[in-house]
Formats: C-alpha cells, sequence, structure tokens
C-alpha cells in the first residue's frame, strides 16, 4: 500500500471512529450490530468459513441452528467493532461495583481479583475472541492488576497508532505480535506484571491439540511462560447481555498437567487452555469469532 493509501485509509478509520463517539455507546452498537447481520452473509468467504466451521464443530446441529449462530456472530462482530471508541464509557461504574453498571463481575471473579491483589504476585491469563474480547483487558487494568497485553497491530502504522492512544490508558501496557513478543513478555512478568493474551487462534508452529473433535495448531506460548516461572493461570471471558451489558468472568487457577520430571507440560497445558475455550463458546456459540480459519 502506498504512503498515500495509508493515510487515505487512516483518514477514513478517524472519521468512522468520529462518526461511532457522535452515536453514543448504545446506538453506535446496534447499528453496527444490524449492518452486520445484513451484510455479513454477503461476504463470501468469511461467510462460508464460518459456516464450515460450524458444521466441524457442531455436526449434530442443523443448517438451520448453524444460520442462526452465524447470524449471533456477525451481530457481535458488528457491535464489538463499533464498541472499540467506547469500552472505557461501557465499563464506568463496573469498578468499584455499582448499581446499573453495564459491566458486572461475577462473584468468583470478584472474589480471585481480591485474592489476586492481596497476594500480589503475577499471573498469566488467556482470554478468546468471545462477545466483547477487549474486555477481560480493560477490567484487569481497572481494578488494579498491572499487565502487559500481547495484541496484534494492524499493518497501516497510523492506524495503529490511533488503536494505541485508545487502549493504552484503559489496558496497560501493549506489547506488539511480533518476533520479540516472547522477550518482551518475559521481561514484563520479571518486572511483576501480569501477562494477558487471547489464545484461541491457528498458530501454525504451535502443538497440534482437540478442539471440537478436532485437531488444531494452538498458541503454547502462556504454557511456555508457566514452564519457565511456575506461574499460576486463569482465563477469563466476556458475555454478552441484553441492553448493551456484559458480565466478565474469570476462573483459576488451573491445576496444569505435570510430565515425568514434575514440570508444567507444555502441549498438556495448551490442550488445557483450548479445552475451556471450547467450553466456553459451547455455552454461548452466537458470541465467538466463527470466520477465523480456526480449522485448517
Amino acid at each position: 500500500m502506498t504512503a498515500f493509501a495509508e493515510r487515505l485509509l487512516a483518514g477514513l478509520v478517524a472519521v468512522l471512529f468520529g462518526f461511532m463517539r457522535l452515536l453514543g455507546s448504545r446506538a453506535a452498537p446496534a447499528l453496527g450490530g444490524w449492518v452486520a447481520r445484513a451484510l455479513g452473509p454477503y461476504v463470501g468467504r468469511s461467510h462460508r468459513i464460518m459456516m464450515q466451521n460450524l458444521a466441524l464443530a457442531f455436526p449434530e446441529k442443523d443448517e438451520a441452528w448453524r444460520r442462526d449462530v452465524a447470524r449471533q456472530a456477525w451481530d457481535n462482530l458488528g457491535r464489538t467493532a463499533c464498541e472499540y471508541v467506547h469500552l472505557a464509557e461501557i465499563f464506568e461504574g463496573a469498578w468499584p461495583p455499582s448499581p446499573g453498571a453495564r459491566v458486572t463481575l461475577s462473584e468468583e471473579g470478584l472474589a480471585l481479583f481480591h485474592r489476586l491483589a492481596a497476594e500480589n504476585k503475577p499471573v498469566l491469563v488467556f482470554a478468546a475472541h468471545l462477545a466483547n474480547w477487549e474486555m477481560p483487558a480493560v477490567a484487569a487494568h481497572a481494578v488494579g492488576q498491572n499487565a502487559a497485553i500481547l495484541y496484534r497491530t494492524p499493518n497501516n502504522p497510523r492506524i495503529a497508532e490511533m488503536i494505541r492512544k485508545m487502549r493504552e490508558p484503559i489496558m496497560g501496557r501493549l506489547i506488539p505480535a511480533k518476533m520479540t513478543a516472547p522477550i518482551q513478555l518475559a521481561e514484563a512478568y520479571e518486572e511483576g506484571l501480569n501477562l494477558g493474551m487471547l489464545v484461541d487462534q491457528r498458530f501454525g508452529r504451535g502443538p497440534q491439540v482437540p478442539f471440537f473433535g478436532h485437531d488444531v495448531a494452538a498458541n503454547p506460548l502462556l504454557p511456555r511462560l508457566a514452564a519457565r516461572y511456575g506461574a499460576p493461570m486463569y482465563g477469563m471471558r466476556a458475555i454478552r447481555l441484553p441492553e448493551g451489558r456484559f458480565r466478565l468472568e474469570l476462573e483459576g487457577p488451573f491445576e496444569l498437567p505435570r510430565d515425568a520430571r514434575g514440570k508444567v507440560d507444555v502441549p498438556a497445558t495448551t490442550a488445557l487452555m483450548n479445552r475451556v475455550i471450547e467450553r466456553w463458546v459451547r455455552e454461548n456459540p452466537g458470541q465467538w469469532l466463527w470466520m477465523h480459519r480456526r480449522w485448517r
């Protein structure tokens, strides 16, 4: 892409962000969901991948059920995109918990956050592309859990900078998903920061683990860090509720599989993470990002 094209695209994205801000934190996601539901099924390649993934994951379900889940998934994607500029507002009142807050933490999650704050030791947290998948990072930062978050940067540097400025004040340290990311994550952990990342997309160099009855190449980075540091591992997810609300759940620490020497078994722990994520997706299938080529 030429420099002019990059500037033009960045300008269009800036205008779109401004329009979403004008619409507000309720109308913008509602519009995004409506547009995505209407147009998503006509986005040929992405919709085909979604339907193929749903058939692989739920062979026992009929076509009508899969089409309905696909519509929900398009709606969720549209809402998530339009919630981006409103994350701070949506999270208002969640911490400390106040009546009428649009984001609530489960009782178990609140108890765990209090315990982690008391222990004051860094932990590893995995998440998945469920509901609004930015919420776990926002929540961790809001409750004072200083964290480093692995994230994928847009190719356009101007757009990447816009997004960084929006995310960093409400999420903490951001580590781009580049070749140096494992080193930066290790350094952050040694500084005492919690580490968080989304782990549910294909990772070509990772071990093959079961996911909905089929082997997938999975991301072993957090299990490797757990093996290196003996760090506890937690899982955190957002669940989309009616009327623009969310519930956040934190669970763990998980009992990690060990090898014959008593060390954390990285492939088995990677499989454990994917079993947890499969459970989450089965509970709310219309809130997962089915457009990604998870199975190949």
